[in-house]
């Protein structure tokens, strides 16, 4: 029997602190009405839809932050299966290989392992969502011209963690009971970053599959 998401997923796991929203804030009272659109069973199709009168920016950047949070999570717990020993590469099974760049330390594309390469990807992350420049908080900050090339940047390789995990460590989410959850959370990403065209159609193509088993 599958156990309960607090069960399955373990608070102290969490591969990075969660980012949170201000209360008071528009941007908390989105991700509240967000989370209660989940909760409440819609179609998650339905859920991921801009509300009437809701800014595009505001939408996409409450999902970013709560993807980040979520699969952020869902890796926390698979870290113990997935080692420098276990995968030694970034990769999605034999075809597709992940190699890290960013604009500091690695400027060309450098192969990692795969927990390197998660490391690497949190900080990084953690980083551009926590600059204001970037997602501004403040009310009347208006977001860059470039803050949804960001936040495709951002999930694109968010969904490099869904290709490793289900790919390399499926056996261990089922054993821990947390397909059902696992499935959940990678629909809710998946709608989202179609419904907005977030990621190029290639970069789907390692779970393609899977997806259209499981995303109808």
């Amino acid at each position: 029997m599958a156990l309960c998401l607090k069960q399955v997923f373990n608070k102290d796991k969490t591969f990075r602190p969660r980012k949170k929203f201000e209360p008071g804030t528009q941007r908390f009272e989105l991700y509240k009405k967000a989370q209660a659109s989940l909760k409440s069973g819609l179609d998650l199709k339905a859920v991921v839809q801009l509300p009437p009168g809701e800014s595009i920016n505001d939408w996409i950047a409450v999902h970013v932050v709560d993807f980040f949070n979520r699969i952020n999570l869902i890796y926390g717990t698979m870290s113990e299966y997935c080692t420098e020993r276990s995968c030694p590469i970034m990769s999605g099974g034999l075809k597709y290989e992940y190699r890290w760049q960013d604009d500091s330390k690695y400027k060309k594309p450098t192969k990692l392992s795969a927990p390197q390469y998660m490391c690497m990807l949190m900080d990084w992350i953690e980083m551009l969502i926590n600059n204001e420049d970037i997602f501004p908080t403040r009310i009347g900050v208006p977001f860059p011209k470039q803050f949804q090339q960001v936040c495709t940047k951002i999930l694109t390789r968010l969904f490099r963690v869904f290709v490793h995990v289900y790919i390399h460590h499926f056996d261990s989410i089922i054993n821990m009971g947390a397909e059902a959850h696992v499935n959940t959370c990678y629909k809710h990403f998946y709608y989202f970053i179609r419904e907005f065209s977030l990621i190029d159609h290639r970069e789907l193509e390692p779970l393609k599959e899977m997806t259209e088993r499981i995303c109808h």
